[in-house]
Formats: C-alpha cells, structure tokens, sequence
C-alpha cells in the first residue's frame, strides 16, 4: 500500500470515530438518530449542568452567548503542543497521546480566559477501554467518546479498531471538539443555551442546537491551527479532514442538529484560518449560515 493510499485509509478510519464521538454531546428528544440511543439525553438535563445549576437567572441572558468576553481575548494561544507520535497497538501510547493533547487544550484556553479575566476550571479526563455509565447516562452503541456537562469530565473510549489504525489529527480534533463544549460551559455560554433549549419548541431546539455544535467545531479549528507548523500534521492532512466533514459530516444527524456537511466544514474551517474565538460567534450569526 503506498503512502498516500495508507493515508487515506487510516484518514477515514479515525474520522469514522470522530463523528460517532461528536454524537454523545447533543442529543434532542426529538432528534435521535439510529446510531445513538435517546437515554444520553440525560446529559443535557442532568443535575449540575449549566441548566440545572442556574435555570432561568440573570446569568442565563442571550448577552454571555452573542457577546462573551471569550471573544475579544484574540488568536488562541500557541503553547508549543507536541503530543507527540502515536503507534499503533499500544494502549500505553494512546493514553499519552490524550493526555498530551488534554494538556495543550487546558494550557491553551486557560490563557484564553486569564486575557478575558474570567474564571476558568479544567475538565476532567477520562480514557476508558470499555464503555460505561456517566452521570449523563447510559454508555451509547457506537460512542467513542463526549463530553458530560454533569460532572465536566471528557471520556474517551480506546477501542480495537483505533489501537491499529490511529489517526492523530482525527483523535486531536475530536477532543478539541468536545472541549470546546467545556469552553462553553465554562464561559456561560451554555446558560444562554438551555434557558432558550427549555423553552424553544422542536424546530428551534434544533437549530440551537445547530449554533451549539458549530461553535465547538470552530473552536476547534482554532486550536488546530496551533499545532500546524507540520511536525504534527500536514496541510494535506488537514485538507482531507475538512473535505471529509464537507461530504459527510451530516450523515449521522438525520434531523439536522449538528448542522449540513458543508455548514461543518466551513465553521472549522474559519476557526483554523484566523485561529481566534471571535470567529466562532454563531450564536450572532444569521440562521443560514447555521443550517
């Protein structure tokens, strides 16, 4: 198998993994697909997470959404990230990989909100080799990995299949991903989101939702952008990534509430490009760009 045929297929092996991941955060009643089952709904009311603790207070108002000071703290930091290599058929090595890359997130947007002066908390890391019960709920069918806003704790499930095929840059989006959702606990830009979740009939659930998910995946491409000096991964690489979110990233959302493919790809896409949080304000920005 030559390079760019190996590339290719380990390239669709971990991107497989990182929208099944991507499934466990935002789950609706009304908009679970065959591939997640409707008990992690639990997450998103579980007691402790920013609906539970704060419900409809002054916190909650549409301002610490479309006006954070998340916003106004410029391009991520650059903490010289170096998670290093990741071999295949080593447990050990996994570990190391999530836990360096957990690490360069914390330090990354940890100096995000010391420029914003807000306080800041990191998540909790969890690297499971067999599924389990969260306080959000059950472990779903085919989940790698979420985030549960009940006890701020990033799981991540090491399977078979990602021990022999490892995609680095798939596994290092996926957690930026789900951090980004810690980012928005954090900030109390979730306290906007459930008070309007709770309130909002399906169709609206959805395309807050929509606006939730697109900011996570932007906030990713921000941070993505600090590890692009091609010691971790090549412009190519990355490419491949977003055309893949381009053509796929829809398919496992069959009621729309991560967003089309092409929508995903270019909320990741503005945040690598100015590698800033004030990219990713979809919560000001028009519903069309959120379909």
């Amino acid at each position: 198998m030559n390079v760019s045929h190996r590339f290719a297929a380990l390239a669709a092996a971990g991107l497989t993994l990182t929208v099944a991941a991507t499934s466990q955060v935002f789950v609706l009643p009304n908009a679970a697909s065959a591939s997640v089952v409707p008990v992690n709904q639990v997450q998103q009311a579980a007691p402790g997470g920013a609906a539970g603790t704060q419900g409809a207070s002054a916190l909650a108002n549409k301002s610490l959404a479309t006006k954070n000071r998340i916003y106004r703290t410029g391009r991520l930091t650059d903490v010289n990230c170096r998670p290093g290599s990741l071999p295949s058929g080593s447990t050990a090595a996994y570990k190391r990989f999530l836990t360096r890359v957990t690490n360069c997130l914390n330090k990354a947007w940890g100096s995000q909100f010391r420029k914003a002066r807000m306080p800041f908390s990191k998540p909790r890391l969890r690297i499971i080799t067999r599924k389990v019960n969260t306080p959000c709920g059950k472990w779903s069918a085919g989940a790698d990995g979420y985030y549960c806003s009940a006890n701020r704790t990033m799981y991540m499930l090491i399977t078979r299949k990602q021990l022999r095929q490892p995609f680095p840059l798939g596994i290092a989006r996926l957690m930026a991903h789900e951090y980004g959702h810690h980012v928005q606990q954090v900030s109390k830009i979730w306290s906007y989101y459930w008070t309007a979740r709770n309130r909002a009939g399906s169709s609206q659930r959805l395309a807050l939702s929509r606006r939730s998910e697109l900011q996570a995946e932007c906030f990713s491409g921000a941070f993505m952008r600090t590890l692009r000096d091609g010691r971790d991964f090549s412009d190519r690489q990355w490419d491949y990534t977003v055309n893949w979110f381009r053509n796929n990233g829809h398919k496992a959302w069959r009621h729309n509430d991560h967003g089309r493919g092409p929508t995903q790809a270019r909320w990741m896409t503005r945040g690598y490009n100015s590698g800033s949080p004030a990219s990713c304000n979809t919560w000001a920005a028009s519903a069309r760009s959120t379909t």
